[in-house]
């Protein structure tokens, strides 16, 4: 096998990235395409994302005391990672970045979570995603007084 026939290893990775909530409430589209951008350069294949939360931050981080954090799960080869890293260092849209590596187990069973739709059956067993589950929310009525003498 030649140095041009290795093949690409491509690992799971979770991202969450601190986003400017002023800039994502005044254009979340084109917020959401400039960190898609970021990761497609890096080879990025993206299987999820999703807003995850948008509030006030403990302390301030460069200036801001409001952000969101956006969730984003995607397959990369791990030499994509230095340019993920420094594209997020440069952007003002992105406050801060932490990614990990997750085993495929977890990567599927996140994935299903915020994507149900792109869940692997095997993940979610027994569940139908055509049809609607029938469930009773109301509560019984009970009497918690004794009316007995």
């Amino acid at each position: 096998m030649s140095v041009a026939e290795k093949k690409v290893v491509m690992a799971n990775y979770e991202g969450m990235f601190l986003l400017d909530s002023g800039k994502f409430a005044a254009d979340h589209e084109g917020t959401i395409a400039h960190l898609m951008e970021i990761l497609e350069k890096a080879g990025a294949e993206i299987v999820a994302h999703r807003p995850w939360q948008d509030g006030k931050l403990a302390y301030e981080i460069d200036g801001h005391m409001k952000g969101l954090h956006y969730l984003v799960y995607f397959k990369m080869p791990g030499k994509g990672m230095d340019i993920v890293t420094r594209s997020c260092h440069l952007s003002d849209l992105i406050i801060r970045q932490l990614v990990i590596n997750q085993p495929q187990s977890l990567f599927d069973a996140m994935v299903a979570a915020i994507d149900p739709a792109s869940a692997p059956s095997a993940v979610l067993p027994g569940v139908i995603k055509d049809e609607k589950s029938e469930i009773d929310l109301e509560a019984p009525e009970y009497d918690a007084i004794d009316d007995e003498d």
